[in-house]
């Protein structure tokens, strides 16, 4: 699949370090890593703001979509309307959705259909693929 930003892995790299990204970042956002469960700075985040793709910025939730669905990565409900791409994957022996930023293609996840109303979705996502804006003052 092609995406409206790209860049080589070495931009990638170096675009994660200047930002101050998570040690994993790279590899979580452009291998589909995935961090250990309830390790990712996100996780037990609860301020009111929006969370962003690490590596391009694009907005993908609002902080009132995240609930705490005990899984060990932060969860949420909905995501912005198109910012989330989703992928049939077949890894690991079972049928799961990706979910990859739209606009980088940068690997946030999956979203499984057993979250809570109103859209019955859970996006779990890995905290090193997220970076968190609060409000505007």
């Amino acid at each position: 699949m092609t995406y409206p930003i790209q860049k080589t892995d070495a931009e990638w790299q170096a675009l994660l370090r200047e930002k101050g990204a998570e040690p994993g970042a790279f590899e979580v956002t452009r291998h589909a890593a995935t961090e250990r469960p309830f390790t990712g700075k996100y996780e037990g985040h609860w301020a009111d703001g929006s969370y962003r793709c690490i590596c391009c910025g694009a907005k993908l939730f609002d902080s009132e979509t995240k609930f705490d669905a005990g899984c060990g990565w932060p969860s949420f409900w909905r995501a912005v309307p198109g910012a989330i791409r989703e992928i049939e994957d077949h890894s690991h022996g079972m049928l799961r959705t990706e979910t990859v930023c739209a606009q980088c293609g940068a690997h946030l996840g999956h979203v499984f259909p057993d979250g809570p109303g109103p859209t019955g979705l859970r996006y779990c996502m890995n905290s090193a693929s997220l970076d968190f804006d609060p409000p505007a003052p």
